[in-house]
């Protein structure tokens, strides 16, 4: 009996998921959106809209492009007949009323048979003291222009063409003096909900009034200035590794190509698998030819990063790369005069427009990773970086560690800054600088972390990592040292073992790390890059061997020393503190000594 119920059973599901088959195309069909559907408005339709735009916001963290007389999970033909269009975008502007949203119109394509599609940015509605955040790491070789683009581009203000704009964002004063960035610098370019730059410069010491951006805008762009010579090297990985980018933008002089240190930060840029557009700068004072020359080169290089490349000429190449450059499948190429302002327009709707496709873990334990120390008169030791998942909020109680002995202190967050902007909630993906209160500068260093007391954090000294060697002169063995660059940690690490004898360029294999100098906290899945000289290798943190904390060896070797407890013998010592056969012994070789030198 119970083989026939279960025979028809199995029979059943045979004809459920038969049908499910059957039925996939007529039902995709049936859920699916017509490009004409905002023309009907149908209950249905407006309701399977609203669910479409709220997951997009979602996905997007609260940003995303929507084209109008595009069928949505449907195959009809693109468009809307152009005097049809009006209506179409009546209707879809009350759907977004409805949502809350805000959409503002990008650009109109047009397409065959005088049919026609609308791209709007939709964002939502803006909120007091919080906006969407996205960081652009500008790695390039020296000389480049990267500091002067950054200059114009956050001061809305055209360059002299003698390095006037660069001055703006300089920190040090050997900066000033040379011309060269030397140190990690940030720059931000805030968007309000419809696109519009909102950095208002002051008039007289061209300052940005971060607050006052910050509080403005929808959109923040953090720029993440980098050195692009080959002696800060250690500084550009450790902004590449420890800030944490969603984007890298990679800058050429048009009249120098690729030259320098430029195909070292691709190569970087890539094995961090961070999403790269170009910008190739200085076309004003370059010759035609020479301009041509160099264009040619970046295509090959491009290509043979296996890319596509797509040169923005117009807001529908905007639109276009946008839309595509998440997939890590294309790479824009944009083409600027700092001096003339050539194109600059075309690069900051890109910036404004482009999505960010972040894995967002903020139902997990909060796990914050430390990239630079403060001291400030008065409220003491700052620690800013970036938090990768979870959220914290005021009062919350985390750990922060590891210290040089592996061991991790509850501290509780005071206060919370994220753009110099007092806040009260920080969410994954966000960049934040909290108050350490009573904690001395000295005992917080880069690489440290900031974990929920949940995830019971163990800091350790081996792992084991699987890494692909991209340039090494010679062989590498066991033993072997190199400095390694975890996220925001920095430390020199000794190669313990390894799979293969030894290791040359282009090799990959397993092999285990250990640091020289103190523990780190590091999650397995980790992206890693390590250098020495010349020698360049990436890898993946694949699994980690907890260290023992120090209270955890004082127990240890306590019950040690009660186990190995043992009574000494007694009785009287000789004199000179030595046993009777030592002594013995040595009387006798010293009469053999004497006897052989008699004879």
């Amino acid at each position: 009996m119970d083989r026939i119920q279960d025979q028809k059973k199995a029979t059943n599901l045979c004809e459920l998921y038969a049908d499910d088959q059957d039925e996939g195309v007529e039902k995709q069909q049936q859920t699916g959106l017509d490009s004409q559907f905002l023309l009907k408005c149908t209950p249905e339709d407006v309701e399977k809209y609203t669910i479409h735009v709220r997951k997009q916001l979602m996905e997007g963290e609260g940003e995303c492009l929507i084209e109008i007389g595009v069928p949505i999970n449907s195959s009809s033909k693109k468009g809307i007949p152009e005097d049809s269009l009006q209506k179409a975008i009546d209707a879809h502007q009350k759907i977004l009323e409805k949502i809350p949203a805000v959409g503002t119109r990008i650009v109109q394509r047009r397409h065959t048979g005088n049919l026609v599609t609308e791209v709007y940015l939709i964002r939502d509605p803006p909120e007091e003291k919080d906006f969407i955040e996205a960081r652009v790491a500008v790695v390039g070789n020296v000389d480049a222009g990267k500091s002067t683009l950054l200059g114009v581009l956050t001061h809305s203000a055209l360059d002299d063409g003698r390095g006037a704009a660069r001055t703006k964002l300089f920190r040090h004063k050997h900066e000033f003096e040379s011309g060269r960035t030397s140190s990690v610098g940030n720059d931000i370019l805030g968007f309000d909900v419809h696109g519009n730059v909102v950095n208002k410069p002051d008039p007289h010491n061209h300052n940005l009034d971060w607050v006052q951006i910050g509080s403005d805008c929808a959109k923040l762009v953090t720029f993440i200035d980098l050195a692009g010579h080959e002696k800060y090297l250690k500084t550009t990985i450790f902004g590449m590794t420890g800030h944490m980018p969603d984007y890298t933008m990679l800058m050429i002089g048009a009249n120098m190509g690729i030259i320098g240190t430029t195909k070292e930060h691709l190569s970087l840029a890539l094995s961090l698998q961070v999403p790269v557009y170009l910008v190739v700068t200085k076309i004003d004072m370059c010759p035609a030819n020479i301009l041509e020359e160099t264009m040619k080169n970046i295509t090959r290089l491009v290509r043979s990063a296996k890319k596509l490349p797509i040169l923005v000429k117009n807001m529908d190449d905007v639109v276009h790369a946008a839309v595509n450059f998440p997939s890590k499948k294309v790479c824009p190429i944009f083409q600027v005069s700092n001096v003339e302002g050539t194109n600059l327009p075309l690069l900051r709707q890109f910036l404004n427009v482009v999505p960010l496709r972040r894995s967002l873990n903020e139902n997990d334990p909060a796990h914050f990773q430390i990239d630079d120390i403060y001291w400030v008169d008065g409220v003491g030791t700052i620690a800013s970086g970036t938090l990768l998942s979870g959220t914290i909020r005021l009062n919350d109680i985390l750990l922060l560690g590891p210290t040089s002995n592996g061991d991790f202190q509850p501290i509780p967050i005071k206060s919370i800054h994220r753009k110099r902007m007092p806040v009260g909630i920080v969410k994954c993906g966000q960049s934040a600088s909290f108050a350490l209160k009573k904690i001395p500068k000295k005992d917080v260093r880069k690489g440290m972390v900031l974990v929920d007391p949940k995830t019971k954090p163990v800091a350790s000294m081996l792992f084991e990592a699987e890494i692909l060697v991209l340039h090494h002169p010679t062989t590498i063995k066991p033993n072997y040292q190199a400095m390694l660059h975890i996220g925001s940690v920095r430390q020199t690490a000794t190669l313990v073992s390894m799979g293969k004898e030894v290791l040359r360029t282009g090799d990959r294999d397993k092999v285990q790390f250990k640091f020289i100098r103190q523990p780190e906290y590091i999650r397995p899945g980790t992206k890693m890059v390590f250098r020495e000289g010349r020698t360049k290798a990436v890898g993946t943190v694949l699994s980690v061997v907890p260290q023992e904390s120090l209270a955890q060896q004082r127990a240890k070797n306590k019950e040690g020393r009660h186990k190995n407890y043992h009574k000494k013998p007694s009785g009287p010592k000789p004199p000179n503190g030595k046993p009777k056969v030592e002594k013995q012994l040595e009387s006798l070789s010293l009469d053999k000594i004497a006897d052989s030198t008699r004879a």
